[in-house]
């Protein structure tokens, strides 16, 4: 964060590729300069999200987005070391729109070799709440799949969701996932829909 309260951050993601499914993230892509809430401000506009919803819409999640921060269930402090980890594995979570459904493409790379879980979502709700499953993972090197293996599928009740917050128009996404901890990603600019 510089003096004037911006983030600046160098992010890892080339074009949004499709290969064997997979968000094809490496890591060298422009800076971007966003501001990042605070927990304390993500809290609030999680209680008024509750209250009346985000209106967040499918349109405004399609894209590539990386993660930024992590917090744990409960803390206001960022979890510097996960969300590092996270970010230096380049995790990237993809929405697509495919047949009126979304496409969910979770996944983390070192170099050239990726692990991609990959499924199906969709909104629910007023908030909305995302759910989603995923029906296969996969890795590969480069556009090789060396590894695909089909998923178990949850049963509904214990269906994984991520409860949307807000979206800022300048790029940035917060949702609670079923854990109860709280993220914030960022959009890669160029794959907005």
């Amino acid at each position: 964060m510089n003096s004037t309260g911006v983030f600046t951050n160098t992010f890892a993601c080339c074009p949004a590729i499709m290969v064997a499914y997979c968000c094809d993230c490496v890591l060298d892509y422009p800076a971007l300069q966003i501001a990042i809430p605070s927990a304390e401000e993500l809290l609030l506009l999680e209680q008024k999200a509750r209250a009346n919803g985000s209106g967040l819409n499918p349109n405004d999640l399609l894209g590539s987005w990386y993660l930024e921060r992590v917090w744990s269930k409960g803390s206001k402090s960022p979890s510097t070391f996960a969300a590092g980890l996270l970010k230096n594995l380049s995790a990237c979570l993809r929405l697509a729109i495919d047949t009126n459904q979304f496409q969910i493409i979770n996944s983390v790379s070192i170099g050239s070799l990726q692990l991609s879980f990959v499924g199906k979502a969709f909104l629910n709700g007023v908030r909305p709440i995302l759910f989603f499953t995923f029906q296969y993972v996969s890795v590969s090197l480069g556009s090789l799949v060396i590894f695909k293996r089909n998923l178990p599928q949850p049963p509904s009740r214990k269906m994984p969701f991520f409860a949307l917050i807000a979206r800022n128009s300048n790029g940035w996404l917060a949702a609670r996932g079923r854990g109860g901890g709280l993220a914030l990603w960022i959009l890669k600019a160029d794959t907005a829909v």
